[in-house]
């Protein structure tokens, strides 16, 4: 069973870069054709694919955070990161990670996710 975790600040200044971590255990970051996805929830609102590292160390992101986000892993810890530039109050949410076996747009294992708030 794959399990992720999310840790980092859960207070970033606006301006600053958030930086979040997911340690995955019981499955390897580089198994062929897994997908491993950053994901937000702003307050009230809907999820927000961000962005995803594939087995291979592809990326992929979306547009609508204006090349704000950049993906990245370490493999020898089994780890990967999102790092998103020049934050304001609206990037406050609640952020997961999340892997999707075989696709990068359906995900069956996900963190149980971590608070961010942007303010001074």
């Amino acid at each position: 069973q794959v399990q992720l975790q999310e840790s980092g600040p859960g207070l970033v200044k606006p301006s600053q870069t958030l930086s979040l971590t997911c340690t995955v255990s019981g499955g390897s970051i580089t198994t062929n054709y897994y997908y491993w996805s950053w994901i937000r929830q702003p307050p009230g609102k809907g999820l927000e694919w961000m962005g995803v590292i594939l087995y291979s160390g592809t990326t992929l992101y979306s547009p609508s955070f204006n090349s704000r986000t950049s993906v990245s892993r370490d493999t020898s810890k089994n780890q990967f990161t999102l790092q998103l530039t020049s934050v304001t109050p609206e990037d406050t949410a609640v952020y997961f990670c999340a892997l999707g076996v075989s696709s990068w747009y359906k995900f069956e294992y996900w963190g149980q996710g971590t608070q961010v708030t942007v303010s001074s």
